[in-house]
């Protein structure tokens, strides 16, 4: 055989296999493609070359192609001119990503919401932080941990957007990159689940559930998951069937970017393994305790109006927006939207044991069972609460815990110290040293 001849019939093959290992993912690519820019661009008003330069600059997924549509508010993205996806922008929703069969005239629903102004400032009220110095911050100390949390100009390793101290209620430090501010709504990703958890705790604490009891999941009743509780889908150990991995086609990214009803998917999933005996981190448990939310309401808008109304909007997080899917579900496990000092509100919420200002959004018991650590799961997690229980940041006390979210996106609870911590970014534990971040900032107060 020829040189040319065997060339020529290598680089079929490479191109078969490339065809057969590539192609089923440029769905992913696409629709990963077009629900970022368009939420980015039509939420928080970022430009198209913002978001593939940054939000977008992932493997594979920078190799979309984007079209935004200004007129009639959607996104348009392909890989390679294939496998065309379609986001969505409704006002009141957000951003949904639809397929062929999504109906864009029907008419839909959006939740109610309140803004009480009040003239309280920061974190109880809308007016801007009291400008007070505390005299145990060492501020020179805790601008230089801050400061070194973000890339000298010119680099890109932190990749840090946005860090907020807060201690004793008081913002203590805020910074954010360069073309960011205080009015920036960021995507907490996987720190949503945190505020879908929440509401389990709310309904808890009016009466209206009791998660010690079986998930009520119909479908369940007559098989073996009819023995799965609330409480083992919230520590997420209830032993069901479920694949975490971004990289492939796989559970997780077959729900986010393909499936219409992403309540569903972990519903419909078997057995593995007995409830309370194995711990695995799943979107599609969320996205189902999101579906059985819903089912706690006699209508839709109940349902979206509680998201909002007994939470959200409750303490001032007015900025905040949930991202439902085609079915109408909020997507909890992933699509969550706020300023950086509505996600600390949050966490100052947990902070306080679930007293807002005087009100108990919670039962002061709920803030200690998200941060007890489920079994199995080396005490790095809770009731959808990462922890530090088991020592992972070895600098920081073990009562921290906070909610985490992909790129590296937190809020760091540290009830100890009184301290919250958000921060935003574009990198992940192994490109960004929250351990150091953490310690450089708990130095700086004198206790």
């Amino acid at each position: 055989m020829s040189n040319e001849k065997f060339l020529g019939i290598a680089i079929l093959l490479f191109i078969i296999y490339i065809g057969i290992t590539t192609y089923p993912k440029l769905d992913i690519v696409s629709g990963f493609s077009a629900k970022s820019v368009a939420s980015g661009h039509f939420i928080d008003g970022r430009s198209l070359e913002i978001i593939e330069n940054g939000d977008n600059y992932i493997d594979n997924v920078r190799l979309a192609t984007n079209e935004i549509n200004e007129q009639d508010i959607f996104v348009i993205s392909s890989a390679f001119g294939l496998k065309k996806r379609k986001a969505i922008y409704r006002e009141g929703l957000g951003v949904t990503l639809i397929n062929d069969d999504f109906d864009e005239t029907k008419p839909y629903l959006i939740p109610k919401r309140t803004k009480i102004e009040t003239n309280l400032s920061f974190p109880y009220g809308n007016l801007e932080p009291k400008d007070s110095l505390l005299p145990e911050v060492n501020y020179e100390k805790l601008n230089l941990a801050v400061g070194d949390a973000f890339d000298k100009k010119g680099e890109k390793i932190k990749r840090t957007r946005a860090l907020l101290v807060i201690y004793k209620d008081k913002i203590i430090a805020e910074k954010y990159e360069e073309g960011f501010s205080k009015n920036t709504k960021f995507l907490g990703w996987s720190m949503t689940k945190s505020i879908t958890a929440t509401y389990f705790g709310i309904l808890q604490h009016q009466g209206k559930i009791d998660i010690n009891k079986p998930a009520p999941v119909n479908e369940w009743a007559n098989d073996e998951r009819s023995k799965i509780t609330l409480h083992n889908l919230i520590q997420m150990n209830s032993g069901l069937e479920w694949e975490e991995d971004y990289g492939t086609i796989s559970d997780v990214t077959k729900m986010l970017f393909i499936a219409e009803d992403m309540a569903k998917i972990q519903l419909e999933k078997p057995v593995a393994f007995q409830p309370n005996t194995h711990w695995n981190y799943s979107s599609g448990t969320t996205n189902l305790l999101s579906g059985i939310l819903r089912r706690q309401f006699a209508t839709h808008q109940e349902y979206l109006d509680f998201w909002y109304s007994s939470l959200i909007d409750k303490i001032g997080m007015h900025s905040m927006l949930i991202e439902p899917d085609m079915a109408g579900n909020f997507v909890g496990s992933s699509y969550g939207w706020a300023t950086a000092r509505d996600w600390a509100k949050f966490g100052l919420l947990y902070l306080h044991q679930g007293n807002w200002n005087g009100e108990q959004i919670f039962d002061k018991s709920w803030a200690k069972y998200v941060a007890t650590p489920t079994p199995t799961s080396n005490g790095e997690y809770g009731g959808h609460f990462w922890l530090n229980a088991g020592g992972k940041y070895p600098d920081v006390p073990k009562d921290m815990y906070f909610c985490g979210g992909f790129q590296g996106q937190k809020i760091i609870i540290i009830p100890s110290q009184d301290l919250v911590i958000v921060r935003f970014g574009l990198t992940e534990d192994e490109d960004f040293d929250f351990n150091g971040m953490m310690r450089g900032v708990l130095e700086s107060l004198r206790k």
